[in-house]
């Protein structure tokens, strides 16, 4: 270690501290409106950033913003920014004010969202708040060096430099009782992936000491049983106080070695740490640590340690520490005032604005006092002022600037908040036009499954990013065989099996998406994508947003479900999805042709998305077509697959079948039903079609196979309100559903769970016998 190096982690540690010290005091006195820190983790963070090399990502919890620091990526006036919230990707390039401070990210795609050379930069993947939920994307970063390691044809350029990137975890020791966790190391330990997880023992969780978090109140105690031996694989840990910078230094050395070169999971167990100023701004560690806790923490600071290691190393004088520490200090004073002044100034312009506007209206006015009065600037105070003085104001002649302000305002700014839920620009697949199937003359007519493995076996060969992964999908090409011999023809690296564990499958596919790959992911059936949920909700469904367009992982998840047998293998819980996974396409085609297509569709864009496919659909018989990889299902769009005048039936997957089947029928019976075929439940029918449909016919049927009141209920949402389809209803809009219940096993438990053919002609003939008894005389 040279000296030079040693007093530069001594004063990215001070500044570090200064920072949380000052940044709770922000808090405080009402600048910013909640505050977590890192302070007590600066050392072992200065340390690990040593070893941390261009190209490596992070995975991490939301204490490390001295490592941040440290690699260069987080200043100073960034820390401060991000605690102000402001909304200015410049100012805090982290998520824009989006996220809480302590939540940090580097920027893998330019302002174009095209993709910015990752060997070139440190990377920290975007954090969530969720404990342990930085996991699951872990393990997938650091698979991504394998692939790239065994894959030679892999596109790499900008992504990885022959699988030598190294994925750093981190976590509190209290979040590792989360599941996701432990499943997170067995899976690192089985498939032998270069990361390096680093757990930070404060020993408490929040207030809860560590006796009730882990069994021998130590993580590594527990995880001996993973460590590698001679004869079987596994993982290599280390044990080291947090205080000890030297040793701390040595182990971060040795473990990036390890993990780089070996391919070999690492865990480092970081103990004795402190937490100074306790969990968060919301309350005092003094309420729950005793005397005698409180002042073995001011010893074992580790900055006090570290101080004292370099005075008896001699390093430096207790003068050069002086002068050090004051350096720090007045750094974080000056970049806390920069990062005030540069949040407040546009504020104080938009207030300026709207007061001179108020005042041509109405001189000396109310709104222009409470305007002036305020003392905590925010926009919403701004916002709430304007939109007030505008009801007062209403009937003056001059109102109309003001109406004008407000509307420009809302125009401007709620992009800040609001703007990249989905991809946006050139890799948006959302504007990718429909490209029709083409067929032979003497097509033949094949088993669903067999257009899905035909077409997933020329995309395998069309992206040579392209991986499909999941339990059973390798060997034996999924259960419902659409992948079948394409392990064989394609190789293990780009076709394989997965243990069972979905949360992980879906932080895979996350990691590696984030790498430059094109993984598709499959949960073996929608019922199980629950195991799953919080990972694609909280981590993939926002990390776009939350980082303001700077970070992307265009991952698809493949799944079945709808119609089956029993209880977990018949579930359609769409409603679930859709108001979890905001930022996620959710398609749901009706045969596998079109999930085929869609398919074909997002893999010449970045958006993440689920695509269900129907569990019954696999053996039905479709024209094979001659264009595969080519045609494309278009996102969002709407299908009209029945022209009819008296009903707009709209459903989708298993169910939309059964109401062409009985179309027929109830045309026999004088009703011209017209179907209408969803295709993508997220984004909802953005031209609006149905409503054009619903004008001809005039009443409207949503049928379903999810709950009462879910997706059928979100439908029905979409049409009526949001395209204003009411005007043109003449009977009101109805809802057909699956019972109040989960589907009994067998056939008749299917019969009398969800919509079937009786069922769906009955609700139908009711609606029109309301609308003429006389034409159709009551049926039950």
């Amino acid at each position: 270690m040279k000296k030079e190096d040693i007093l530069e982690d001594y004063s990215i540690s001070l500044i570090s501290r200064e920072c949380s010290l000052m940044g709770r005091r922000e808090v405080l006195t009402g600048k910013a409106k909640f505050g977590i820190f890192g302070d007590g983790k600066e050392v072992p963070q200065v340390a690990m950033a040593r070893a941390f090399q261009d190209g490596d990502f992070r995975s991490g919890y939301y204490r490390d913003q001295t490592f941040m620091m440290a690699i260069g990526t987080h200043t100073v006036e960034h820390f401060f920014a991000g605690l102000y919230a402001h909304a200015d990707i410049e100012a805090d390039p982290t998520s824009a004010g989006r996220q809480m401070g302590g939540h940090f990210a580097t920027h893998s795609l330019d302002e174009n969202g095209e993709w910015k050379d990752l060997l070139k930069q440190k990377n920290s993947s975007s954090d969530i708040s969720c404990t342990a939920g930085q996991m699951p994307r872990l393990l997938g970063l650091a698979q991504a060096s394998k692939v790239y390691r065994e894959l030679p044809n892999a596109k790499s350029e900008g992504f990885s430099n022959h699988g030598n990137e190294v994925a750093w975890g981190t976590i509190g020791n209290a979040s590792t009782s989360e599941g996701h966790f432990f499943e997170t190391l067995n899976a690192a330990g089985v498939m032998q992936v270069p990361m390096v997880m680093s757990v930070w023992d404060d020993e408490y969780g929040i207030s809860v000491p560590k006796e009730y978090h882990t069994t021998k109140e130590s993580i590594s105690e527990i995880m001996k049983g993973f460590v590698r031996d001679a004869n079987n694989k596994g993982i290599e840990l280390f044990v080291v106080n947090g205080w000890d910078y030297p040793t701390l230094y040595n182990t971060y050395q040795k473990a990036a070695k390890i993990a780089r070169e070996e391919h070999v999971p690492v865990l480092i167990h970081v103990k004795e740490l402190t937490q100074p100023q306790g969990h968060s701004t919301s309350g005092s560690h003094e309420r729950y640590k005793s005397a005698e806790r409180l002042e073995w923490e001011k010893e074992f600071d580790c900055i006090h340690k570290m101080r004292q290691w370099i005075l008896a190393e001699e390093y430096a004088t207790e003068e050069e520490l002086v002068a050090i520490e004051e350096a720090a200090k007045k750094r974080v004073r000056e970049g806390k005032k920069k990062a005030w002044d540069a949040y407040m100034k546009p504020l104080e312009a938009e207030r300026k604005e709207l007061a001179l506007i108020l005042e041509s209206i109405q001189p000396n006015s109310p709104a222009a006092a409470e305007l002036a009065a305020i003392s905590t600037l925010s926009r919403k105070a701004i916002m709430n002022v304007a939109r007030k003085a505008l009801r007062q104001l209403l009937k003056e002649e001059n109102a109309a600037p003001l109406r004008t302000w407000i509307t420009n305002y809302l125009e401007v700014n709620e992009p800040k908040y609001s703007k990249f839920l989905y991809t946006e620009g050139a890799h948006n697949p959302m504007t990718t036009q429909e490209v029709a199937p083409t067929y032979d003359p003497d097509a033949e007519w094949v088993d669903g499954r067999v257009i899905l493995r035909e077409n997933f076996d020329a995309l395998l060969s069309k992206y040579p990013n392209l991986l499909i992964f999941g339990e059973d999908v390798g060997n034996i090409g999924d259960v419902n065989q659409g992948l079948e011999g394409l392990q064989k023809k394609h190789g293990v690296t780009k076709v394989f099996d997965t243990g069972i564990r979905e949360t992980t499958i879906v932080g895979q596919g996350i990691g590696m998406a984030m790498r430059g790959l094109r993984p598709i992911a499959e949960i073996q059936y929608l019922d199980y994508i629950l195991y799953g949920l919080q990972t694609l909700s909280d981590d993939l469904a926002t990390l776009h947003y939350r980082t303001f367009g700077r970070q992307s992982a265009p991952l698809i998840v493949r799944t079945r479900g709808h119609r089956l047998e029993g209880i977990w293998h018949a579930g359609s819980p769409m409603g679930i999805l859709l108001h979890a996974l905001r930022g996620i396409c959710i398609l749901v085609p009706r045969n596998m042709q079109k999930a085929a297509g869609f398919y074909n569709t997002l893999l010449e864009g970045n958006q993440p998305a689920v695509v269900v496919e129907c569990l019954n659909g696999y053996r039905l018989k479709e024209a094979m077509p001659t264009n595969l990889t080519e045609f494309k299902t278009p996102i969002g769009i709407v299908e009209t697959i029945r022209e009819g005048k008296d009903l707009t039936v709209v459903s989708y997957g298993s169910t939309l079948r059964i109401v062409t089947e009985v179309a027929d029928e109830l045309a026999a019976l004088g009703i011209d039903i017209e179907i209408i075929d969803v295709q993508s439940l997220a984004p909802f029918d953005v031209r609006h079609d149905i409503v054009k449909s619903i004008q001809k016919t005039n009443r409207l049927l949503v049928i379903d196979e999810d709950v009462p009141g879910a997706t059928s209920a979100y439908i029905l949402q979409k049409i009526v309100e949001g395209q204003n389809a009411y005007q043109y209803l003449d009977s009101a809009p109805q809802t057909l559903a699956a019972g109040n219940h989960r589907p009994a096993y067998a056939t008749d438990g299917d019969y009398f769970s969800k919509p079937n053919a009786d069922s769906i002609i009955e609700k139908i003939y009711g609606i029109m016998h309301e609308v003429n008894p006389t034409k159709y005389p009551t049926l039950l």
